[in-house]
């Protein structure tokens, strides 16, 4: 049953009762303006009278929507359609009062009571009814340096949590809310000096009802690069020929925009590279700035080293060393072998050749043995002096030349005297 038909109904009541009666029946609002926060719980007050010789059989609240003209009952005493939402917490005595829970933007509008006697169908007052305001909390950031720039590392932030039902905006108390998280309690939080970690999601509640949350604000503190460093891969200390790789790490907001590395080089210090990393094969000492527009900021400075390659040039010849005398001495072992051979080679062959002669063995002739008169033979020999057997072709060459290589010997071989021959004296 729509709402305004009941209101023609409770406006005809007076025809059918007495003057009397009718003074008697009487719903009062406590408060005719209410304003509630969205999210929160509110409490429309409400006395009802009646005479004692009459007894209330039902209590219904009525609710027409700020943006309609059309109503609906939503709760009341021995009401059917009850809900978690809409709570009647009075009697049928004197408290007519109604309970709204979680308020939303389309419970406002106007709420009216109707009372119902045994013997009359509807008694109350439509004319007369309580209005019901909802408002959401929201807050007002107010830079105290900066200007209107973006918020930056040192700068102070004031936040107000407003209530639209409080006149002067501060007789609530709020609690406030950082990424969720309770941080403070009061009308205003006051951020100074900021820095990165005060970066985050701010929101602010009635203290009494924490789901009446604000609208959320985002502060981001911007900054200048911080914690520039460099590491080195695979390491500070390689050997010669290794690739190394440089990266240049800093933390900014905004973003580092811009990577300058830098290699020292005695007195002067040279521009070596634009990106977050840097590859190179020399060692030295090397350093990188980050910067963005809030700033810059240089690393410290790292050396790379290039270990020394002695070692390894000294092993290698070492080893080539021990190498070369091995193979000397080798040589050297097998030329004298050789040379021994040959020089035992001829004297072999020699007392070979003088075992095979027959006059090896020959007494020499000497010269008393001559005046004696024995009668002696002279043999004439020749010995040839030569490193080897050699062809028969070689021997032939050999005896074209002029008695080259050869020794002549006089060997005498005795003989008896044949005394026939000797002629007396």
């Amino acid at each position: 049953m729509r709402f305004e038909r009941r209101n023609l109904t409770w406006t005809l009541m007076p025809l059918f009762l007495a003057g009397v009666i009718c003074k008697t029946w009487e719903v009062e609002y406590q408060r005719l303006q209410i304003c509630a926060v969205k999210g929160s719980s509110v409490v429309i007050p409400c006395s009802l009278y009646h005479p004692d010789n009459l007894t209330v059989k039902r209590v219904m609240w009525g609710h027409v929507t700020s943006h309609g003209s059309k109503g609906y009952f939503v709760s009341g005493s021995n009401f059917k359609k009850a809900t978690k939402k809409f709570q009647y917490i009075g009697d049928k005595q004197h408290n007519c009062s109604l309970k709204i829970h979680q308020v939303e933007s389309k419970d406002a509008g106007k709420y009216t009571v109707r009372l119902s006697e045994k013997n009359m169908k509807y008694i109350g007052s439509g004319i007369v009814r309580a209005t019901l305001k909802v408002v959401d909390l929201y807050m007002e950031l107010t830079k105290k340096t900066g200007g209107n720039e973006a918020t930056k590392e040192g700068d102070s932030v004031n936040l107000t949590c407003i209530n639209g039902c409080d006149s002067d905006h501060l007789s609530s108390a709020f609690t406030w809310f950082k990424n969720g998280e309770p941080i403070n309690e009061g009308p205003v939080l006051y951020l100074s000096n900021m820095n990165p970690i005060d970066s985050g999601n701010y929101s602010c509640s009635l203290m009494t009802h924490t789901g009446t949350a604000s609208r959320v604000i985002n502060i981001n503190v911007e900054y200048a690069p911080k914690n520039t460093s460099v590491s080195v891969r695979p390491s500070k200390e390689v050997e010669a020929g290794t690739n190394i790789t440089l990266i240049c790490s800093s933390h900014a907001n905004p973003p580092v925009e811009d990577y300058t590395w830098f290699r020292l080089n005695e007195s002067h210090v040279l521009d070596v590279g634009h990106q977050p990393e840097l590859f190179t094969a020399d060692g030295g000492q090397y350093f990188c700035s980050a910067a963005n527009k809030h700033g810059s900021q240089n690393s410290s400075v790292v050396t790379v080293k290039i270990k020394a390659s002695w070692p390894t040039f000294t092993r290698d010849v070492l080893i080539i060393s021990v190498v070369t005398v091995l193979l000397i001495v080798a040589g050297v072992f097998v030329v004298r072998r050789l040379m021994r051979k040959r020089r035992s080679a001829p004297e072999t062959d020699c007392v070979d050749d003088i075992q095979n002669t027959d006059f090896v063995n020959w007494p020499v002739c000497e010269i008393n043995q001559l005046r004696e008169g024995n009668q002696t033979e002279l043999v004439y020999a020749a010995i040839d002096f030569s490193r080897g057997r050699e062809s028969n072709t070689q021997q032939q060459q050999m005896e074209s030349h002029d008695d080259v290589g050869v020794i002549y010997s006089t060997v005498c071989r005795l003989r008896p005297l044949n005394l026939s021959y000797i002629k007396p004296h």
